[in-house]
């Protein structure tokens, strides 16, 4: 790291200084307990701590412990994630609490193997237990700290690269402190989210900046270069009858969730009801659907549900807002 333990020792004063007048106030950092923060940093994956909040809440309420997590059936699990997206996230939660009931009478182990062989948990996630629940000192580098060490140290490495990663798991134990590793690792976290932010950076607000090399961070970090975006076109049918939608049980993309019933060939001419265009991972889809009628018999996984049962069964964000539009703009003539 070139970088002595007094130099180190300074950065370390600096940072928290900033920290004890600037710490974001979010729930899971008042809390010791392993579930509660499982459930967070699972949430954050991939998604912003605005959007996490309420779903956090209630997914709490819903399910205050493993115990009534591992009990729960898959279509409750995944209706209250349901907008979160990546729901694999969900199914994997679910099962870590079905194991941890079955194996360690529903406590989380504070051992860092055992951890990892849980459905879902890797390097971050399980030493942020550690952290967090355990008061263990162990490093942590999610998105924000890694912004935040790439530009300190330089790096010019991709930090989604293997020798980039390794890099930065380095140098995140090299500035770690024996004690309190968990307000250290917040402070970095909230450095990166407050100040050291991404595109343009605050550097003139920065407690740290005096021990940042970075010449051009607004450059900072690398990352390979992503694969061009895939477009794709899927075509789905819009089935009702008598106050009943007609939805399919997916067993692909959205497993486990109810969609539209999906559609092979459409004529060219045809002519969609819907027309959407929604993101998923490295791909773009254009979301088409068709009116069609009841053939009066149900193919493999599909069935009827009451509008009025809508919000009780898990749909995908992208298909709950077609259902929704075409109700409210059709809401007499379609039954």
């Amino acid at each position: 790291m070139n970088a002595s333990q007094q130099d180190v020792r300074k950065f370390r004063s600096a940072l928290l200084r900033w920290y004890r007048h600037n710490r974001r106030d979010l729930p899971w950092r008042r809390t010791r307990d392993p579930y509660a923060i499982l459930v967070s940093e699972v949430m954050l994956q991939q998604t912003q701590v605005t959007a996490v909040l309420p779903y956090y809440y209630r997914w709490l309420q819903k399910f205050p412990d493993f115990a009534s997590l591992g009990r729960a059936s898959e279509n409750d699990v995944l209706r209250m994630w349901q907008g979160l997206g990546y729901y694999a996230r969900a199914r994997n939660l679910r099962a870590a609490a079905q194991i941890l009931a079955t194996r360690y009478g529903g406590i989380f182990p504070a051992d860092l193997a055992a951890d990892r062989e849980l459905p879902g948990i890797g390097r971050y996630t399980a030493n942020a237990i550690a952290v967090f629940a355990f008061g263990r000192s162990v490093p942590l580098v999610e998105a924000n700290i890694s912004r935040v060490l790439a530009r300190l140290f330089e790096i010019k490495l991709p930090i989604d690269s293997s020798a980039g990663r390794v890099r930065l798991w380095q140098l995140a134990a090299a500035l770690l402190p024996s004690r309190r590793a968990d307000r250290f690792n917040s402070a970095l976290m909230d450095l990166g989210a407050l100040v050291c932010i991404s595109g343009k950076p605050r550097c003139g607000a920065c407690p740290v900046s005096g021990f940042c090399r970075a010449r051009s961070p607004e450059l900072l970090p690398v990352k390979r270069k992503r694969s061009p975006m895939r477009r794709l076109v899927e075509s789905h049918a819009f089935v009702i009858k008598q106050n009943r939608i007609l939805l399919e049980h997916c067993s692909q993309r959205w497993r486990g969730m109810w969609i539209l019933p999906r559609l092979g060939s459409v004529p060219a001419i045809a002519r969609p009801m819907h027309t959407s265009v929604f993101p998923f991972t490295n791909h773009r889809i254009k979301l088409l659907v068709f009116r069609r009628r009841w053939q009066g018999r149900l193919a493999h996984r599909q069935r009827w549900v009451r509008t009025h049962s809508l919000d009780a069964i898990p749909i995908p964000s992208p298909h709950r807002r077609v259902i929704a539009e075409i109700l409210s703009v059709f809401p007499g003539r379609l039954r």
